[in-house]
């Protein structure tokens, strides 16, 4: 009678909790996605449907998708307005705002000089010619680019503008991700697709830890620790697409009024409630410099920066208070 005891309490015995993980490209990084859970099963298929989602908005967000809604809005810049899908109108919108909260620092008509300045898969390693970069500048103008909500439809009103949303598509569906993950009924996991990260709910008993990556580290280092719940990070750095020539390091993140990599920061890490914001943010405050990026970050709600200056200087916005665990000081 104890043997058959014994084994009703194991098949009545609760699952343990645990990870169910799995990693898929999308949008150019490597996207991985973390639910704890008992729910082995059911994690599996959510996690499935939110590579899905992030498939779907590639295929209209992305400028390297032929017949996407962002490659038919530049093939018609100067023209009439094109249809777009209600994602693309509110990725457009916030672009809008966070070009002017920055003052035109975060531009997504960068796109502009994408052809002659190149960091993606068609990476050359070559830097333009002065008058190369100056005969673009004109065409960096994020207000170039307008949206009608009533229509459904966006349009450049000057030919020549071109959008690319490399600095903010991520983190927009970094956040419908999160949205369909909490709708299958998971509060506890972590989407990661390279430096954006938006953490839900808890790991165990414990929130989710992360490290802070050390600019000039190898290995993925990292030179701080925090930990998060229910919040984003998004982190831009001169580290992740780059070239170097003569001994001076050219990246992607550049300045829409120089048409140059900015040069006043080596990483900006952004903590906010939305990945969205957060993605644009990094961007944005990166570019600024840490001066006027940091200024900004304490006039948000719920928003903290953790900024390595171009002279290796870590700047931590007033909210993090002790949250931030510095390991050590970043590689010189």
């Amino acid at each position: 009678m104890a043997l058959l005891a014994t084994m009703a309490a194991c098949r009545t015995r609760a699952p343990e909790p645990g990870l169910v993980e799995d990693v898929r490209m999308a949008m150019g990084s490597t996207l991985r996605i973390s639910v704890w859970t008992t729910d082995r099963e059911g994690a599996s298929t959510a996690i499935a449907a939110a590579f899905t989602e992030f498939d779907r908005l590639e295929s209209a967000l992305s400028v390297w998708r032929p017949g996407s809604d962002v490659a038919r809005l530049n093939a018609a810049a100067g023209g009439p307005a094109v249809p777009v899908g209600p994602d693309t109108r509110a990725v457009l919108r916030a672009a809008r705002e966070a070009g002017l909260l920055t003052g035109g620092k975060f531009d997504i008509t960068f796109g502009a000089l994408s052809d002659i300045w190149k960091f993606d898969h068609d990476q050359d390693n070559r830097v333009p010619a002065p008058e190369a970069i100056a005969a673009r500048l004109p065409f960096v103008d994020y207000e170039a680019v307008e949206v009608d909500e009533g229509r459904g439809t966006a349009r450049i009103t000057r030919a020549g503008v071109r959008v690319h949303l490399g600095g903010i598509g991520k983190g927009y569906a970094m956040d419908r991700a999160a949205d369909l993950l909490r709708g299958r009924g998971f509060e506890h996991f972590l989407v990661q697709a390279g430096g954006d990260l938006y953490a839900a709910g808890r790991r165990g008993d414990r929130a989710w830890r992360v490290g802070l990556a050390d600019p000039r580290g190898t290995d993925g280092e990292s030179f701080a620790t925090i930990e998060l719940s229910d919040e984003t990070f998004s982190t831009s750095g001169d580290y992740e697409r780059f070239f170097e020539k003569d001994g001076v390091r050219f990246h992607h993140l550049l300045d829409p009024d120089t048409g140059q990599p900015a040069r006043l920061c080596r990483s900006v890490t952004i903590l906010a409630k939305s990945a969205l914001q957060a993605d644009w943010l990094s961007t944005g405050v990166f570019i600024l410099g840490p001066d006027e990026g940091l200024a900004l970050v304490e006039r948000l709600p719920d928003v903290e920066a953790v900024i390595v200056t171009a002279a290796n200087e870590v700047k931590v916005s007033s909210g993090l208070g002790q949250r931030l665990r510095l390991e050590r000081a970043p590689t010189p």
